[in-house]
């Protein structure tokens, strides 16, 4: 293509975006420097209450149960987990104890229920690309009020390309998504469902995985049982594999050693020599920066020793450097197709003043088209 087309062309497609932006912006969207369109969404304290949501325990039995995802045929199980109090992290004579990883110290947990499996790419899409609302369309579905709140939370931009990468769909963990996505999604799915979800605390994952025990795995030391309760380096035929085929942990958890790390809601922070002298009750590191932020569990790309419940590591930029998206997507981790997530459900409802601890807050939904 010569001089003069190439600039008729750029021309064109500078007026056809203009266009197509102002006709945005009329019917209430917000465009992303890239030219993404993103629905304008609704922010927490907003959803909080249009949920009908009040700080206290839930008034369910503490027990098991399995979560409908109304619209759909999917649904997901949760398992109870009692809090009480564990050493998190590792203890300094550990021979494969990482720099990055906490010393020992006392932690109390409270109650929560967490996802048995990691969130597939079954569930995760009915969010990602919309397929919740294209079901409904599909049968006919006569639209309610959880229909609407739903539509209201922000969705991702379409991925460029197939993000599974070729390695599985239906029944797989979901992966790629940046810590924003993560939350988001929990954001969506509490709205789906009336129910409040969101990722799990540093604290509340390690607690769970280590499922009172006291040894590096929840199975115990020996490492040779490793492949009875998880995918990495050595079997995983160098992918992620379908959840919950490995034998659970005893609190009925599958896949927290290995497939996939799993977000938490924590800032990443260099471990200090200082110990807590006072069990901490809930700790939340917030995040301040966009990297790093904690994953956990180890997955099908690791060995033996990121496989340890103590384990622990921080994101990066370079997850996302061959994505090309200018700007890169605040949706995805292109590169990093070792990460996933899982839910959990806390007994006790946060309030309105502590829910953007827990859901993206409404300034970071409000930078969502400068990023």
């Amino acid at each position: 293509m010569n001089n003069k087309s190439t600039k008729f062309a750029l021309t064109i497609a500078t007026i056809f975006l203009f266009a197509f932006q102002a006709l945005a912006k009329k019917n209430g969207a917000v465009i992303s420097v890239d030219g993404s369109v993103y629905a304008t969404g609704m922010y927490p304290k907003e959803l909080y209450e249009k949920l009908g949501f009040k700080a206290g325990p839930s008034k369910e039995q503490f027990e098991k149960y399995r979560q409908d995802i109304e619209t759909s045929e999917l649904s997901f199980e949760m398992m109870p987990v009692v809090g009480g109090t564990f050493k998190m992290g590792s203890a300094e004579d550990d021979e494969n104890r990482g720099d990055e990883e906490l010393l020992e110290r006392n932690v109390k947990v409270s109650d929560f229920w967490m996802g048995k499996h990691e969130v597939t790419w079954d569930e995760y899409e009915l969010w990602m690309i919309n397929l919740d609302k294209d079901n409904r369309v599909y049968n006919k579905h006569e639209e309610t009020e959880a229909d609407a709140l739903a539509d209201a939370v922000t969705k991702p931009t379409a991925p460029y390309t197939d993000m599974t990468f070729g390695m599985g769909k239906d029944g797989y963990p979901a992966i790629c998504m940046t810590q924003l996505s993560a939350k988001m999604y929990c954001m969506w799915l509490s709205a789906r469902t009336g129910k409040f979800y969101r990722l799990p605390t540093e604290a509340e994952w390690e607690y769970a995985c280590k499922a009172g025990t006291s040894t590096a795995y929840s199975f115990g030391d020996d490492v040779s049982g490793l492949s009875d309760h998880s995918w990495h380096m050595d079997n995983s035929k160098f992918q992620y594999q379908k959840v919950g085929q490995k034998k659970p942990n005893p609190l009925g958890l599958h896949d927290m050693h290995g497939n996939v790390w799993e977000w938490v809601l924590d800032q990443f922070v260099p471990p200090s020599d200082e110990v807590p002298t006072e069990t901490q009750v809930d700790p939340l590191v917030l995040p301040n920066t966009l990297y790093p932020r904690i994953v956990k569990g180890g997955s099908w790309d690791d060995d033996e020793i990121m496989h340890r419940s103590s384990a622990r590591m921080g994101s990066e930029d370079w997850w996302k450097e061959q994505d090309p998206q200018l700007p890169q997507s605040v949706w995805y981790h292109t590169d990093a197709l070792f990460v996933g997530f899982r839910v959990v459900r806390p007994r006790e409802i946060p309030s309105i003043d502590e829910i953007e601890k827990f859901w993206p807050s409404e300034a970071e939904i409000k930078a969502i088209p400068t990023r």
